[in-house]
């Protein structure tokens, strides 16, 4: 059976970006530059984006305690090269993905001197799940803070993208003191958890894995490594009716996470738990806000920006023209820009 991360619905519109400064060198031993992780699916020595490749070696399993389970989880996260006295800038990611959607960003963040952790929300990523711990809204707020109580330390910038941004409002609320300020990406905080797929039975929950519509279709299908590895790109764009430019080497990145044999069991624990519901929440939020949202969002309108912006107490909306729903995949530069106004207090102007 293949199975069907949603998430890589938003990547298929998603090409590499051309503006985007050159990859430089970074402090990192040899060894870790020029090496993978051991952890690692083997298909990451597959991946030829550049930039996914570097982040990937940078990527770490550190020792996360949480109540849920005995013992630590080996949770995966890139770390600062760097920690300084400044609100480090903490970065999650979508639904069903992993820190490696910030391989355009986070460099650029990094070399503009912030101390910036790129972590993988439990339950996806790279983290060690053989021992499945519960994937729930609570194991998720309780493990991050967690993270963020033994590593980060200080009050954070927490940057939420799409379902991450409803991550962050469910963190911030729970845990004011470790949230500085928040920035939004195309939040997708308006629906209502998981809906009837969490009132399945988990054998009908794994069947709610697979996809309905063309494009996770597409993804099941390019799952298979047979055939990204025998069909040449225009066959592949001919038989999905995609345009020839297409770049199907972005859907390595975001399926690498999905090979670990606990992908599935950790993605359905979630669905059946009722996801995440923070409608009634928003208005709550006191910390100031940064709302970014690419103006050509297929994905979700940009409406859901203002409505955003007025139901907060604090903010302010910056969209980017010629950009859809994964701007830090898209338009990198205009992104970092953004977060680093923003963090060193010029939101406005």
């Amino acid at each position: 059976m293949l199975s069907v991360p949603m998430s890589f619905a938003p990547v298929l519109a998603v090409a590499t970006p051309k503006c985007i400064l050159a990859e430089g060198e970074t402090n990192v031993s040899s060894l870790r530059e020029n090496s993978f992780p051991s952890f690692l699916p083997n298909e990451v020595h597959k991946l030829k984006d550049p930039f996914a490749r570097k982040l990937a070696k940078r990527i770490e399993r550190i020792p996360v305690q949480v109540s849920l389970r005995d013992g630590s989880i080996m949770s995966s996260c890139v770390k600062p090269l760097v920690q300084n006295d400044a609100n480090p800038v903490v970065l999650l990611h979508g639904f069903d993905s992993s820190c490696l959607e910030w391989r355009y960003t986070y460099p650029l963040l990094e070399e503009a001197g912030l101390e910036a952790w790129a972590v993988d929300v439990l339950g996806w990523g790279f983290s060690d799940l053989e021992i499945l711990p519960p994937c729930s809204v609570e194991a998720k707020r309780e493990h991050l803070y967690q993270l963020w109580k033994s590593y980060i330390k200080k009050p954070m910038v927490l940057v939420g993208p799409s379902l991450g941004a409803a991550v962050a409002i469910d963190f911030a609320l729970n845990h004011m003191e470790a949230v500085a300020k928040l920035v939004f990406i195309d939040a997708s905080v308006y629906t209502e958890g998981t809906g009837n797929l969490s009132k399945l039975p988990r054998s009908f929950a794994y069947a709610g894995i697979l996809s309905v519509d063309m494009l996770q279709h597409l993804c099941a299908f390019v799952s298979a490594s047979f055939f990204l590895e025998e069909h040449p790109p225009e066959v592949i764009c001919k038989f999905f009716g995609l345009q020839e430019d297409f770049d199907y080497n972005q859907l390595r990145v975001g399926r690498l996470h999905c090979l670990f044999p606990w992908w599935e069991d950790a993605t359905v624990d979630f669905m059946i738990s009722g996801g995440y519901n923070v409608v009634c929440q928003i208005k709550q939020i006191k910390q100031e806000t940064l709302i970014i949202w690419g103006e050509d969002d297929q994905i979700i309108s940009k409406k859901f920006a203002k409505r955003l912006e007025g139901e907060l107490q604090k903010s302010v909306v910056h969209y980017i023209p010629n950009c859809g729903h994964l701007p830090h995949v898209e338009k990198p530069d205009s992104v970092a820009k953004l977060i680093l106004n923003f963090v060193q207090g010029a939101q406005k102007g």
